[in-house]
């Protein structure tokens, strides 16, 4: 199919059907909305669609195609959750301008889409290395001794396990990180109880680096200058009540010690 070529409703339904998809999986992904609705937008008009229309938000994609042998078609998705993948970002995004290039047919697609998807994350073994490095990093950064990393680099693995545990009893991602910030903050004033570390203080500061939303800040930094208004301040605020929700756990536990 070439890009002059006149869609019927039935494959507006099935390009637009997986543009979505690619647009959903970006957005969890942690792409902006800008790219998002962009990617989308490209795709449609890869095959033909004389007007796009995408508006999206951290949780909902809309977009309507319009073509000359049907009067519109619109198509929308709930977005539930936001796992940060870079690396599967940036598979979507050599797919959507595959797509855009080759013209792929609908079973192609759904071909590529699913091996993405099916690409397994990083080892668990692997997850814990980086929890604990990164807790360990941040401490000795902010001024912690080295028994104080060392404590904190063991908290943060067991923090990573408390997680992964909470995950599959729960999909907030608010309670899950209350949870682990009131465990973090518990293990840390411990650990200086007991004499495996010396200030409790630092080394709640590397756990907090964990589930600080730096990413999801950074992309609502990005959103409004691109003038996503809307997108951009839900983002923001997202942000900021998870950011308090992870010093008011922290804070809880220290108050009682």
């Amino acid at each position: 199919m070439t890009s002059t070529e006149i869609l019927q409703r039935e494959d507006a339904e099935h390009y637009l059907f997986w543009a979505m998809e690619i647009g959903e999986k970006m957005l969890t992904s942690g792409a902006e909305v800008g790219r998002v609705e962009d990617s989308i937008r490209r795709i449609c008009m890869a095959y033909g669609a004389k007007r796009v229309d995408v508006f999206s938000i951290t949780s909902c994609i809309i977009a309507t195609v319009y073509g000359e042998a049907f009067d519109a078609c619109t198509q929308t998705r709930r977005v539930a959750e936001m796992k940060n993948n870079l690396h599967m970002l940036d598979e979507l995004n050599r797919l959507s301008r595959r797509i855009c290039d080759q013209r792929l047919k609908p079973e192609e697609i759904k071909e590529e889409v699913a091996r993405i998807s099916s690409e397994p994350p990083y080892p668990f073994a692997a997850q814990l290395f980086f929890y604990a490095l990164v807790s360990c990093s941040f401490c000795i950064f902010f001024g912690g001794s080295l028994k104080d990393a060392l404590a904190s680099a063991v908290i943060g693995v067991m923090l990573k396990v408390a997680e992964t545990f909470l995950q599959k009893g729960s999909s907030n991602p608010m309670i899950i990180t209350l949870l682990c910030a009131v465990v973090g903050g518990l293990l840390s004033n411990l650990a200086v109880k007991f004499g495996l570390g010396e200030d409790a203080d630092l080394i709640s500061i590397g756990n907090i680096m964990l589930f600080i939303p730096g990413m999801a800040f950074t992309n609502a930094i990005r959103d409004i200058f691109s003038r996503d208004m809307i997108a951009g301040g839900v983002r923001f605020a997202e942000s900021i009540i998870l950011a308090i929700v992870i010093a008011l756990g922290f804070t809880f536990t220290g108050l009682l010690f």
